[in-house]
């Protein structure tokens, strides 16, 4: 039997949890090894929680703790490509939850810190994970739907965040859209143009905080298919999560997911529940799923399903974005790579 990977972590909050609950009782070929947190009262109740013995007294700590195999970041954004850059010179495989910076000369940073290093990272977009979306998936690579022409993503909160968060978060493009970015690519390929509308139609706070909360962003493909990106902050009804591939012999869709499946129908309407309301609802299998592929890839050395560069260009994707909506035209990816 192969030794269990040893595990650490880095930032205890809802995300952290998560993976802490999927390791600790999902993959018995994994051990968490250690926990830290800024917070540490944070990382003492999930050590506590999850039976975890060690509670680093900082991440550098964590680091230098030889048992360590590779450790999982689930701290703040702004510290995620300082924290990819100190673990791979430690010698730990990485997983790191999006984005991995706001600043692509970061990220370019944080990437050659890994290369250099010859360890294995790994990037937190849960959504290519989702069943739904990998069935979709599966009908584009497949030829089942023929030539894919039109991708349609209906991305939509339930209700917006707090504005502390999107203070600091990067705003809308970077936060929130930069998951439909990487769902784009996963589906369809890369991105060559994209336009972006958007505006402050729910919260004139939200304005005020420089970001946007309601955005359409179109998308041209290397293909030559087209795509279409629709984006709010609040959907009074719940998450409202769906997907669309249309080609030239037929049409794969995704739909909303419900807390059951029932439907009621009398003499004057039928009628069901609302969609799951939170996206740790709607997607904690996917979560679930990608912890347990990073695991396996340790297990195994097979490269990781979602790299340092699916990692970099949604937020290539998510700058155009914010650039085509400040200028408003279509701006090409390319533009970017050409910057000073």
């Amino acid at each position: 039997m192969a030794p269990q990977i040893q595990l650490g972590l880095v930032g205890t909050g809802r995300i952290g949890r998560v993976h802490l609950q999927t390791i600790t009782q999902r993959l018995p070929q994994a051990r968490l090894a250690a926990v830290t947190d800024v917070n540490q009262q944070a990382a003492a109740a999930a050590a506590e929680a999850f039976g975890i013995a060690h509670i680093a007294p900082d991440y550098d700590a964590l680091l230098a703790d030889d048992r360590i195999d590779a450790v999982l970041i689930c701290s703040a954004t702004d510290t995620h490509a300082d924290f990819i850059i100190k673990a791979a010179r430690a010698g730990k495989h990485i997983f790191c939850e999006k984005p991995i910076a706001a600043d692509l000369a970061q990220i370019d940073a944080a990437l050659q810190a890994v290369e250099a290093a010859g360890v294995q990272l790994m990037i937190g977009f849960n959504r290519r994970f989702d069943a739904n979306h990998q069935r979709i998936r599966a009908a584009v690579d497949s030829g089942e739907i023929g030539t894919p022409h039109l991708l349609h993503i209906i991305s939509r909160d339930p209700s917006p965040p707090p504005l502390d968060y999107l203070r600091v978060s990067g705003g809308m493009f970077f936060d929130m859209t930069i998951h439909d970015f990487d769902m784009a690519r996963f589906l369809l390929g890369e991105v060559t143009e994209l336009y972006a509308a958007a505006g402050v139609l729910i919260d004139p706070a939200i304005g005020e905080a420089g970001d946007v909360d309601t955005a359409v962003i179109t998308l041209k493909f290397a293909s030559g298919a087209v795509g279409t990106i629709d984006n709010s902050r609040q959907a009074v009804y719940g998450y409202d999560q769906r997907v669309e591939v249309f080609g030239s012999a037929g049409v794969a869709r995704s739909d909303n997911l419900f807390a059951d499946a029932v439907t009621l129908s009398n003499r004057i309407s039928v009628y069901r529940g609302l969609p799951l309301n939170f996206f740790m609802e709607r997607y904690i299998s996917s979560y679930q799923a990608e912890i347990a592929a990073f695991v396996a890839c340790l297990v195994t050395g097979q490269p990781m399903p979602v790299t340092g560069i699916d990692g970099r260009i949604p937020v290539l994707m998510a700058t155009a974005a914010r650039r085509s909506y400040q200028e408003n035209r279509p701006v090409r990816l390319d533009e970017l790579l050409t910057d000073g």
